[in-house]
């Protein structure tokens, strides 16, 4: 089993690695040293976890799938033996509440055993036979099989907002285990006591189903040189990202240049505009103005699905809305942010905003301590905010802008410039249907989930789920980084033609394909 005894050491397959440079995780409520020293990870290090990786890639990509399944169950089991520890640490590393971490240990586990029972099924390799047609005239056909199969090893960078459900043991690593695919992690600075946690409950479980070391390890450290060499090993064959679009771009562009270039799916970006139609307002407008700010603190705003753009058609109705969102930012909650740092970012970008031209503050949220998020709400016209890019960028915490439009017309001209996002959300009803109809060509080109009559924050974990959308919500807009659908990332097709049955991999083999 598990064990919740923190060292400092890298995770380098089966082997404790320490190093003599070292950092420490800080307190995120008040900036303080927690206790042990961790490792830094040089480049020999990296090399040797891409090294065990690869030599573990043939023989877990060849595994059973019910081998697989009940590996991830079993990671499941051995993150929820950890037991309280897990949760303090991470709340003490990101200062997430207790009860919020519960929860995202519940959506971790949740998760992998998603995968895992999506493994027994056997769809998700999708076996496809066109049997050989000898007869046919003018020409014959030969058997033709195609299955897909694990792309190689992946790495995966932790995020700052997740460090459970996206982090050391999260859904990117979930999904390239369930694909057949040795995982090297890249824990984020900010949680690495959490994130050795998680890959002591990984590595606990290779061992009970008796698999190769390389198929998991874990590696840390400050420097951002640590994922750029990452990135570059020539055993990495794809690369799982959460976190800013600096970041993201920057990864792209060194997978790019690699002599063999490989995929990264990095979720980046998002504003998520959420339109408030007439009728919806006239019924609703006090009620949308106070959940509206419910949904924009929820987590000091740290949602890759914060609500971060309201539009809407200006009159009375949409004054109510304004003035009941105003009054509920005056009681809203200050949470702690994650990091200073993501703190500081947060409070550039919201000056950075409210020195544009033809802003209007409408009120900031109560300051709370000094590593509290001080949620900000502001509104401008449809003309200014369609001139100035600026007003179109995310800011990642509990700010929010709010333009009002002349017309529908309006509105959906506004959403023809927007970039790509993760969600859109169509407040509205029955007599706003026309609208939305109006709306929607334009929004399934823009995003990657549409919500209607609910706020984005929750991203159900399920199979239909879609979390992605057009850049620069995501890197690939065809992929999800939620939902069974991710596995998808980290698998190629494989065509054999008239390969002997004893040679085929066993769901191509006749009688073996799942029931469809």
């Amino acid at each position: 089993m598990t064990t919740t005894s923190l060292t400092g050491a890298l995770l380098i397959g089966a082997r404790d690695v320490t190093r003599d440079t070292t950092f420490v995780a800080r307190r995120a409520v008040d900036g303080s040293a927690l206790d042990i020293a961790f490792s830094c990870a040089t480049p020999d290090d990296i090399r040797n976890a891409c090294a065990l990786a690869d030599a573990a890639f043939d023989t877990y990509r060849h595994t059973s799938l019910s081998a697989r399944a009940t590996f991830l169950d079993a990671v499941a089991t051995e993150i929820e033996a950890l037991g309280e520890p897990l949760i303090e640490r991470a709340h003490a590393e990101s200062g997430l509440p207790v009860a919020r971490l519960t929860g995202e240990r519940g959506r971790t586990m949740g998760q992998l055993r998603m995968f895992a029972s999506l493994l027994r099924e056997g769809r998700c390799m999708d076996p496809r036979i066109d049997p050989a047609l000898p007869d046919r005239k003018p020409m014959s056909r030969p058997d033709l099989r195609q299955i897909r199969m694990a792309v190689g090893p992946v790495a995966v960078f932790g995020a700052s907002n997740f460090p459970l459900a996206f982090s050391a043991a999260g859904g990117d690593t979930a999904s390239a285990l369930a694909a057949g695919c040795p995982v090297v992690v890249r824990a984020h600075p900010a949680h690495p006591g959490t994130s050795e946690l998680m890959g002591r409950a990984i590595r606990a479980a290779i061992t009970r189903c008796t698999l190769p070391e390389g198929v998991f390890s874990l590696i840390g450290g400050p420097d951002y040189a640590i994922g750029a060499t990452l990135v570059q090993d020539p055993a990495i064959m794809a690369v799982g990202y959460t976190g800013s679009r600096q970041g993201g771009l920057a990864l792209g562009k060194i997978a790019a240049a690699r002599p063999v270039p490989v995929p990264v799916y990095a979720e980046m970006s998002s504003i998520n505009p959420v339109y408030l139609l007439p009728a919806a307002l006239k019924a609703d407008a006090e009620t949308l103005g106070a959940s509206f700010v419910v949904s924009l603190t929820m987590g000091a705003g740290q949602f890759c699905t914060n609500p971060g753009l309201i539009l809407g058609v200006a009159g009375p109705d949409f004054d109510r809305f304004v003035a009941a969102a105003k009054a509920a930012l005056e009681t809203a909650p200050a949470p702690t942010m994650l990091t200073s740092g993501i703190r500081s970012a947060y409070e550039a970008g919201v000056e950075r905003l409210a020195a544009r031209p033809g802003i209007r503050a409408l009120g900031r949220g109560p300051r709370g301590e000094d590593s509290a998020c001080q949620a900000a709400l502001f509104e401008t016209d449809a003309t200014t905010f369609a001139a100035d890019p600026v007003m179109k960028e995310e800011i990642f915490g509990s700010c929010s802008l709010i333009v009002a439009c002349p017309d529908i017309a309006t509105l959906r001209t506004l959403t023809e410039a927007l970039e790509g996002q993760l969600t859109a959300t169509l407040h509205m009803k029955e007599a706003d249907l026309e609208d939305a109809r109006g709306l929607l060509p334009v929004l399934e080109r823009k995003v990657g989930r549409i919500l209607a009559n609910a706020w984005p924050t929750g991203v159900e974990v399920c199979s239909a789920m879609v979390h992605g959308g057009p850049f620069p919500a995501t890197s690939d807009p065809r992929t999800t980084s939620v939902g069974t659908g991710a596995i998808e990332r980290f698998l190629r097709p494989v065509c054999y033609q008239d390969i002997p049955q004893a040679l085929l991999p066993v769901g191509l083999r006749d009688g073996n394909q799942p029931p469809a």
